[in-house]
């Protein structure tokens, strides 16, 4: 079990402590929803840890099966709802792998990616398509 804590700052700005670490990150509203736009929105925290969950949830598949994955990079596009409620309605994903493709690295890390423990838990309603750019 992880606790995180915080604190609503005002105009519009939170600060949110890590428990195990200390660490401390602090989100803004985004410029299209009455902020400032000068840290992560909520909403980039879960585009965020999408993203990062999908390389994590690859590398610990591969360190288990022999090899690691230094260097891999990543990218995700947000995409948000034009009607109400206002929410997250696509997650665009693009992985850049050092490794080159063999039907048994993609079924492992594909698999990893698409069923990482964020993507299992977001909503079903949110398209979350993941394009894999394999090193030649």
């Amino acid at each position: 079990m992880v606790k995180i804590t915080g604190e609503y700052q005002g105009e519009l700005h939170c600060q949110a402590i890590h428990g195990p670490s200390g660490t401390v990150l602090y989100t803004d509203a985004p410029k299209d929803n009455q902020g400032r736009g000068e840290a992560f929105s909520p909403t980039d925290l879960t585009a965020t840890s999408l993203i990062t969950c999908i390389a994590t949830t690859m590398a610990l598949v591969a360190r288990k099966n022999g090899f690691e994955l230094p260097g891999v990079k990543f990218e995700v596009t947000k995409e948000m709802s034009t009607d109400a409620p206002r929410r997250i309605v696509r997650l665009a994903t693009q992985v850049w792998l050092p490794i080159a493709k063999t039907p048994e690295t993609a079924r492992l890390l594909e698999t990893a990616a698409h069923n990482c423990p964020v993507a299992q838990s977001l909503n079903p309603a949110i398209e979350k398509p993941v394009t894999f750019h394999w090193a030649a």
